[in-house]
């Protein structure tokens, strides 16, 4: 699944609850799944991690919905390598 597709189910799935949630909760429900995403990354399984990875590009997606941002665009600045330096590695300082 592509990003754009990604906010496409999101939005036809969960967006009138989103909207009806908004943006100040959606911010905190997606800060608890980063920090079950931490705890995965550091003590649980690999299922875990897929689980919880999932869940935060879920909520990365129900914000940017909210905000109006497509992600595919927002993520354009990384398609050269670093956004700084251009770099593939980054060769920043």
């Amino acid at each position: 699944m592509d990003l754009a597709n990604l906010q496409d189910v999101i939005a036809r799935t969960f967006g009138e609850r989103d909207h009806a949630r908004g943006v100040p909760s959606t911010v905190a429900w997606l800060t608890e799944e980063i920090g079950e995403l931490a705890q995965a990354v550091r003590k649980g399984s690999h299922e875990d991690r897929l689980h919880e990875f999932g869940d935060v590009l879920a909520w990365v997606a129900s914000l940017a919905n909210q905000v109006g941002v497509d992600l595919t665009e927002a993520v354009e600045r990384y398609a050269q390598g670093c956004p700084k330096c251009g770099g593939i590695p980054c060769q920043c300082p």
